[in-house]
């Protein structure tokens, strides 16, 4: 008799993980399909080919996929450069090609299209096996509050966050076609605030050497990375700014450029105020 039992359970097992297998794909199917919509109400845009949009937000960590967002990215990125390169174009038509190519950069760049996906919370769709990703997104989230359009470098973006944006204007534009015309009016929006002429800020790195080439001063960086992660910025062999970063160095190095150039402006700015007290006074 428990030799008939035993032999009914062994036959039942595959039927019982069979069943909770389609149980499992069912609810994976449904939930898929919830996230599709929800993107899809935030984009304004229905897809043709929904699996395009399920391509755009699957990272190449997520198990059991054949495809990831990477192709769809690499369009979304040319996609993106060629039409910032026709809006400017048409919108600035005494720009030099210079001014033209940085007003774009700043509109395309990772910390761009990385605050896009916080702001619209494209992030919450991303299918991905990634332990890390929701701590950095908080600090990232918290970091972005200091600064309101632009970090210009001085903090640290998840890659990933820009890679979904650029993933989806590739995924749109090749659901209608190849349209950049779609692609512009589904996004525009989405991409405020855009960076424009009278708000595109210089680099702290740039803006420094220009402020002391006009002044005839000489800037030095000493890199103190290894030994505790930071950079000193001196100015006519006197120390001027100094900028740190546990992540990279690069974000040290444009910190202790932003640290320099707020001392010098406000080194600038006593300097003319004493000029002023004396002028009263005489």
């Amino acid at each position: 008799m428990k030799e008939i039992e035993e032999t009914v359970h062994d036959i039942e097992r595959p039927e019982k993980e069979e069943n909770n297998k389609s149980m499992l794909e069912a609810e994976s199917t449904h939930q898929l399909a919830a996230s599709l919509d929800g993107l899809e109400q935030i984009l304004g845009y229905k897809f043709k080919d929904k699996k395009l949009l399920e391509e755009a937000f699957t990272h190449h960590s997520y198990p059991n996929k054949s495809f990831s967002y990477e192709r769809l990215e690499y369009v979304g990125d040319s996609v993106l450069n060629l039409i910032f390169t026709k809006e400017h174009f048409f919108m600035y038509p005494n720009l030099a090609p210079g001014p033209l190519t940085r007003l774009r950069a700043a509109n395309v760049d990772t910390e761009k299209l990385a605050r896009v996906a916080i702001k619209h919370g494209l992030h919450q769709f991303l299918r991905h096996n990634m332990p890390l990703l929701q701590e950095q997104i908080r600090e990232f989230s918290q970091a972005i509050a200091d600064y309101p359009l632009h970090s210009n470098g001085q903090i640290e973006v998840p890659k990933v966050l820009a890679d979904i944006v650029e993933s989806t204007v590739g995924a749109t534009f090749i659901d209608d076609n190849c349209s950049t015309d779609t692609v512009w009016k589904v996004f525009k929006n989405l991409l405020e605030p855009v960076i424009r002429l009278e708000t595109l800020k210089m680099h702290p790195v740039t803006e420094l050497y220009e402020v002391c080439n006009k002044r005839h001063m000489k800037v030095r960086f000493v890199d103190m990375w290894k030994e505790c992660m930071s950079f000193n910025v001196f100015v006519d062999g006197k120390l001027a700014g100094k900028g740190t970063s546990a992540s990279k160095k690069e974000i040290a190095h444009n910190r202790a450029a932003k640290d320099a150039l707020d001392n010098i402006h406000a080194t600038i700015l006593q300097l003319k105020n004493q000029e002023v007290d004396t002028t009263e006074n005489s």
